[in-house]
């Protein structure tokens, strides 16, 4: 039904405009969506590993995890420069943009505007109606939260894209680290596997020339061989892995590596400097972690489209209206006496939709509860990934000692097999053998390093990397944002 009212210049009009709006702005706080209740965290009320902090602890930031100055400045450089990262701020912005959209709709949209019509009448008299003014035009009155209901959801929404990029800016901090630590270490393998293939074509050529003169077998010198050929394969291999390493993080970074933050070739073993990463309880895992607070803003976005889809059983009430000056005649237009206002409301109550506000509905639930298993499982991924994050730091340790005692045993090994040897003791299968073993070990101790390394990492990114209680991120407000 509509009904339009046009009210001429003496009228009382002062009145009913405030009236009318103070009506809309009491019946527009009616919403229909669920109260939101955060669902119960699927997942134990302790880590397996009892070392953890029974309390939640800050985590430091990035920069201050990291303490090779190289690196923090590759890591500056990739935040800057990364695509992915990139990509994932500019949805931000979308989103942002969406939502200012959709918050717009709730307000009336004004405009300037003139119409003129002439129209002919019996008798071949022309009739002439010209207007000119302020018009609103089909103004949806958001008596039912439908409107509301779908800016929250838009708002919460764009809380998910923020939160979808600080999870980008951690997974990006946490591949260029351990990247750039996997680089270091394959410049240290490059080192030590030269090193042991000079030493094996050195003994080689002894070998020969120990064949040449008797004092040596055939056997003697087909082993040799095969080690120095197995230390050229193992180069080779090495070589292509770096290469590979460079390039990913080339990608990473966004641009060529300087070669200044590039770990030395010379570089120690020892593992870079890494702040220890407090585990706190898993509670603590629904503030820190990125990927859960997107996927409970996206389950809020949910529960608030259930609320516009109630309100669309409801009557959608819209509203025309205009202020200005009215004429039959062009030049009057603007005259004394031809101002005045008209309303043209209009209510509009579904009755027969073939069951389309109800599938709307019924979809809208379903997404609802998606959302909720989508929640559930960031949770339960989160929970997992720092389980095995603190069951690797509660054991590398242990490894990396009985790495470090195998590599000294191996070391005194390949010295009394070379006293035997030069002795006549021992025959040269003894020494080349004790060769090939120490040289192993050597290669899984630095692997053995590096796991510790990256598994320091992964725990500072299944953690959520950067967060404290005392600094939490503070979201800009998405309508200040142009």
């Amino acid at each position: 039904m509509s009904a339009e009212h046009d009210l001429n210049p003496g009228l009382p009009r002062g009145r009913l405009v405030p009236m009318a709006l103070a009506l809309v702005v009491l019946l527009s706080a009616c919403s229909f969506a669920p109260v939101y209740e955060r669902p119960e965290a699927p997942v134990p009320s302790r880590f397996a590993d009892d070392t953890a902090a029974a309390t939640a602890s800050g985590l430091p930031s990035w920069s201050e995890f990291v303490g090779d100055a190289r690196l923090r400045e590759l890591i500056r450089l990739s935040l800057a420069n990364n695509r992915d990262l990139r990509l994932a701020l500019a949805n931000v912005d979308l989103v942002r943009a969406q939502f200012r959209i959709q918050r717009a709709n709730e307000l009336p949209t004004v405009n300037v505007g003139a119409t003129g019509s002439r129209q002919s009448r019996e008798g071949g008299d022309i009739a002439s109606a010209y207007t000119a003014g302020l018009m609103v035009s089909a103004w949806e009155v958001d008596f039912f939260g439908r409107l509301a209901s779908l800016s929250d959801a838009a708002l919460a929404q764009f809380f998910a894209s923020e939160e979808a990029a600080r999870a980008a800016q951690t997974s990006l901090v946490a591949a260029v680290a351990s990247t750039w630590l996997s680089l270091q270490v394959d410049d240290e393998l490059l080192t030590l596997t030269r090193s042991t293939l000079q030493t094996r074509e050195d003994a080689l050529r002894l070998t020969r020339l120990r064949f040449d003169n008797g004092a040596a077998s055939a056997l003697d010198v087909r082993q040799a061989e095969s080690l120095t050929a197995t230390a050229r394969a193992t180069l080779a291999q090495q070589q292509r892995q770096r290469t590979q390493r460079l390039n990913a993080l080339t990608l990473l970074a966004g641009q060529a590596v300087p070669e200044s933050l590039l770990p030395a070739p010379t570089a120690p073993s020892s593992p870079a400097p890494l702040a220890e990463v407090p585990a706190g309880l898993p509670s603590d895992l629904l503030e820190r972690r990125p990927d859960i607070r997107q996927a409970e803003q996206q389950l809020k976005a949910a529960n608030a489209n259930i609320g516009a889809a109630r309100a669309a059983f409801f009557p959608r009430i819209s509203l025309t209206a205009s202020l200005g000056s009215a004429s039959t005649e062009l030049s009057g237009l603007f005259r004394d006496g031809s101002w005045g206002f008209s309303l043209a409301p209009q209510a509009m109550l579904p009755i027969f939709d073939l069951g389309r506000n109800q599938a709307a509905l019924d979809a809208s639930k379903v997404s609802r509860d998606a959302a909720v298993t989508q929640y559930e499982k960031a949770i339960q991924t989160a929970f997992r990934e720092v389980s095995d994050a603190l069951a690797g730091r509660a054991t590398l340790n242990d490894q990396l000692a009985a790495q470090e005692a195998l590599v000294q045993a191996e070391a005194e090994r390949l010295r009394l097999a070379d006293l035997r040897y030069r002795n006549g003791v021992a025959s040269f299968l003894d020494v080349l053998d004790a060769q090939r073993s120490l040289f192993a070990a050597r290669q899984a101790l630095s692997q053995t390093r590096l796991a510790r390394q990256l598994n320091q990492v992964d725990l500072y990114r299944a953690l959520g990397g950067g967060w404290s209680p005392d600094a939490q991120v503070q979201r800009d407000s998405p309508a200040g944002r142009s």
